[in-house]
């Protein structure tokens, strides 16, 4: 009988170093230009210098490595750097340690066909939410949230039907570190309406975001949940006022709650 060699720990016994003795100044800059990067369309050396604050000749040495990597890609033509396949797949392996996006795939494209609109699934990462997957309607106006996309938790239909179900000094501490930044005239910017925005969010079971984020578009979302009856992802639907004004919202609503339900189930979560 074989023995299975001990896998090796992440780092050596003893090792309890300084925070500023665990960062390698050189790679950090690397990965802040990768991020930056991953924030455009499509961006010229000298803009990725100015949006890093890095040196040209810098930055041209790390998209050169990235670039043997496959990390980055430059068009000749236009010499613009986009973001590679290789941190596409790097990127990917995060999906892959839940199946998540595997199982809401099925029930977002019903969301959509039944309701006509844009089908969005989000997990919440700090201040933020990040959009993993969507599954667009065929309308030609219509919202579009790439996957890695962020947004501000508190104006986000699914960032606020998570935030509901965190414990108030929870919320509260995510208002004091990253504010209640304004984007429209509707969007919240009181604590306390927030707060009482949540209570209302509890007890229909789903979140709108009202014009609060961009004008003219509206959010019907509801969280989906683990096994611990925490909610970990929303759903939502998205798409212009004029084809869903409020009393078709308000419509919607039970449609995407049920949405989430099916998957909390399908990922083994337990629905409040």
């Amino acid at each position: 009988m074989e023995n299975t060699p001990k896998r090796g720990r992440g780092r050596p016994k003893a090792f309890n170093p300084k925070p500023e003795q665990t960062t390698v100044q050189a790679l950090d800059r690397a990965v802040h230009i990768l991020k930056v990067l991953a924030e455009g369309e499509g961006m010229s050396l000298t803009e990725l210098s100015e949006a890093s604050g890095q040196a040209p000749a810098t930055v041209y040495r790390v998209l050169s490595t990235y670039e043997a990597h496959g990390m980055v890609e430059v068009q000749p033509a236009t010499q613009l750097w986009f973001i590679g396949q290789a941190a596409f797949r790097i990127g990917s392996a995060f999906l892959g340690r839940t199946n998540l996006v595997e199982q809401a795939r099925v029930v977002m494209r019903e969301l959509m066909s039944d309701t006509g609109e844009t089908a969005n699934l989000a997990i919440a990462d700090g201040g933020e939410v990040v959009f993993l997957s969507q599954v667009e309607t065929h309308e030609p106006i219509r919202a579009f949230f790439r996957p890695g996309t962020r947004g501000p938790i508190h104006a986000s239909g699914i960032g606020k039907a998570l935030l509901a179900y965190l414990p108030t000094p929870a919320v509260e501490r995510i208002v004091r570190e990253q504010g209640l930044a304004s984007f429209t005239p509707r969007t919240i910017i009181d604590q306390d309406l927030l707060l009482a925005e949540m209570a209302d969010i509890r007890a229909r079971g789903w979140a709108v975001d009202d014009e609060e984020r961009t004008e003219g578009m509206r959010c019907i979302a509801a969280p989906i949940f683990n096994e611990f009856r925490e909610a970990v992802a929303g759903v939502s639907i998205s798409g212009p006022v004029v084809r869903m004004d409020r009393e078709t919202g308000r419509g919607f609503g039970e449609r995407v709650r049920e949405a989430a339900d099916r998957i909390t189930e399908a990922i083994g979560g337990r629905a409040l």
